[in-house]
């Protein structure tokens, strides 16, 4: 199988070393994505709606750059610092993944690794044909 990583230019991937996403075979990997814009700003400060989309926007770019689409998503993993605020994550969530139903987790966290950052998301696809 040939393993092909993703990047997003981002001055931090090589500092700690990982990808955006990472292909093998017919299986795509998206690490956890946070409302940071190309400069490295917080999209949404305090809109736990918006910083779920903006990760959302992310993760279906990065995806189609694989290969694959939202279609081919099976899991997400939303990890949040305000469960109470599950409303906000949970309609971003649903806009993009409302027909498709993959599986999912919402966990609270103590903290991100901004405090601006209120929800961090992966995502597993699952292609049914590979190239």
């Amino acid at each position: 199988m040939i393993r092909t990583n993703y990047s997003s230019g981002a001055k931090w991937e090589s500092i700690v070393g990982y990808s955006r996403a990472v292909k093998v075979g017919n299986t795509i990997e998206v690490t956890g994505t946070v409302a940071a814009d190309d400069s490295g700003n917080t999209v949404g400060i305090n809109d736990a709606y918006a910083q779920a989309k903006f990760a959302l926007q992310k993760i279906e770019k990065v995806l189609i750059q694989a290969g694959a689409t939202l279609q081919d998503v099976v899991r997400t993993r939303m990890f949040v610092t305000d469960i109470s605020r599950w409303q906000e994550y949970g309609r971003a969530h649903g806009e993009f993944f409302k027909d498709i139903m993959p599986c999912t987790s919402m966990i609270e966290v103590k903290g991100l690794i901004d405090p601006e950052y209120l929800i961090e998301i992966e995502a597993t696809a699952i292609l049914l044909h590979t190239e």
